[in-house]
């Protein structure tokens, strides 16, 4: 099925790989991947290849209560 990359992801899990187990320097694997330095040094330290999750650690609830419902309605019919 393929690997699934989120919208920022300048990387593939190969590119990942070939950076943790390569020896070079920061620079070299950076021109050799068009990539940022920073962005190699980060792949370098980490232990697995796989993205870390991104957003909220606990979601929040997108559902009103029943009293911010009748604020809102309130609100808008006075403006």
């Amino acid at each position: 099925m393929g690997q699934v990359l989120h919208g920022s992801a300048t990387t593939a899990e190969a590119v990942r790989r070939a950076i943790q187990n390569s020896q070079e320097s920061l620079r070299a694997l950076s021109a050799r991947y068009g990539i940022n330095q920073k962005t190699v040094a980060k792949w370098k330290k980490r232990a697995s290849v796989t993205d870390l999750p991104t957003g909220p650690r606990r979601p929040r609830s997108t559902v009103l209560s029943v009293e911010d419902e009748a604020a809102i309605v309130a609100f808008r019919r006075h403006t």
